[in-house]
């Protein structure tokens, strides 16, 4: 019998505490008992979130998310920065032009990272811009965007900084307040180990502002109407109540182990994994800005990379990730965030190196890429 093992960057694997708590009999939402499901809820994303701001809760998808960022704080014909550096950065400039936001477009190559000094000289040249739309990791290229830096420029304007960190909340470090970050998107199926439907959006006192002189049109996505219910401990509209129920657990298990915990897990399986591909003769796809969420690898030249993904998953059980867009054949992905183990990642390298070798990619001796990593999970 075949056993599946999932790594790609969304869905992740789910712990048992939340497993549980997803089969747990439905409770009616308009009630004290919810409300205080809820306010664990809203602390905790505060946790996670490093901030002291409110974060709201959407019945979505991530990408329900960002469009509220963009709803709720511009107008027609504003003019924002996005920085386009991979697929999801794309998204961004989709979302806004979608509302006739004018974008001022920083496109960057696949694999490489924005140069804080380009968002600079943009608010320096034009001072009616609005806002600044980054990604904090482009989940198509494994590659993190130093949020930080470009934080200190943001703050000193009146643009927004907007970031979205639907794939790396909770695994990667994100200081919503201390780098000035105005307005966060993540979602529930990332590193948050949950299934999809959830989105999150925190909100500044300055992104306050410019919500109240936004007139792009907004109904389910209104964080206006989000607030006013937010301030009884409520939801404007039905919410996802066995997701939230089950988001409450598994921040648990994040506040057990403590975020610094969190994040140094995640930085060893992305090592070992790295450590792995060198080993098999692979290229990173990015050898420099390389997040550890998830690693981006060149397909080896001769080798059809939408057939090996295909054949790890239906064949062997290994579920990763190929490359999306013009990346598409080219790159493969193997995810290694929220509820991932040692294991899992042996298992998916072993995996990796059994295709590879069937498919006729030989510039390795078999075993290497799992003694690789086996060495990093050695290390103490």
């Amino acid at each position: 019998m075949k056993k599946n093992y999932l790594l790609t960057p969304g869905p992740t694997p789910l712990p048992p505490e939340v497993c549980e708590a997803l089969s747990r009999p439905i409770i009616h939402h308009r009630t004290p008992q919810f409300q205080e499901i809820l306010k664990e809820a809203h602390s905790g994303l505060q946790y996670v979130f490093q901030t002291k701001n409110e974060v709201f809760i959407l019945a979505s998808s991530g990408t329900g998310a960002m469009e509220a960022a963009v709803v709720n704080f511009l107008s027609a014909d504003d003019t924002v920065i996005t920085v386009e550096a991979g697929k999801f950065g794309e998204r961004w400039t989709e979302i806004c032009s979608a509302y006739r936001v004018n974008c001022e477009v920083i496109k960057v190559a696949w694999g490489k990272t924005v140069d804080p000094k380009d968002i600079a000289e943009k608010l320096r040249q034009n001072k009616k811009i609005k806002a600044v739309f980054t990604t904090l990791c482009e989940t198509s290229t494994g590659v993190a965007e130093d949020i930080k830096s470009i934080g200190e420029i943001v703050k000193d304007t009146d643009a927004i900084l907007v970031v979205d960190a639907i794939s790396g909340l909770g695994a990667i470090e994100l200081k919503t307040d201390e780098w000035h970050c105005d307005v966060v998107v993540s979602g529930s199926q990332k590193g948050l180990m949950l299934p999809p439907g959830l989105g999150f959006i925190s909100v500044s006192a300055k992104a306050w502002k410019l919500q109240k002189d936004s007139k792009l049109p907004k109904y389910y996505f209104d964080l206006g109407e989000a607030k006013k219910a937010y301030d009884k401990t409520d939801t404007p509209w039905t919410p996802a109540i066995g997701l939230i129920i089950a988001l409450n657990e598994a921040i648990r298990l994040i506040k057990k182990e403590g975020l610094e915990q969190v994040f140094s897990w995640h930085r060893k399986m992305a090592q070992a994994t790295r450590e792995a591909i060198k080993a098999l003769g692979l290229e990173l796809f990015s050898p420099q800005a390389y997040s550890d969420v998830v690693t981006a690898v060149k397909v080896p030249v001769g080798i059809d990379g939408e057939k090996l993904v295909k054949t790890m998953r239906d064949t062997y059980g290994v579920t990763i990730a190929g490359g999306q867009s013009e990346m598409k054949g080219k790159l493969f992905r193997i995810a290694h965030m929220g509820y991932i183990g040692e294991f899992d990642i042996i298992t998916a390298i072993a995996c990796l190196e059994k295709v590879l070798y069937e498919m006729g990619y030989k510039s390795f001796q078999l075993g290497a890429g799992v003694s690789a990593a086996q060495q990093v999970f050695a290390q103490k």
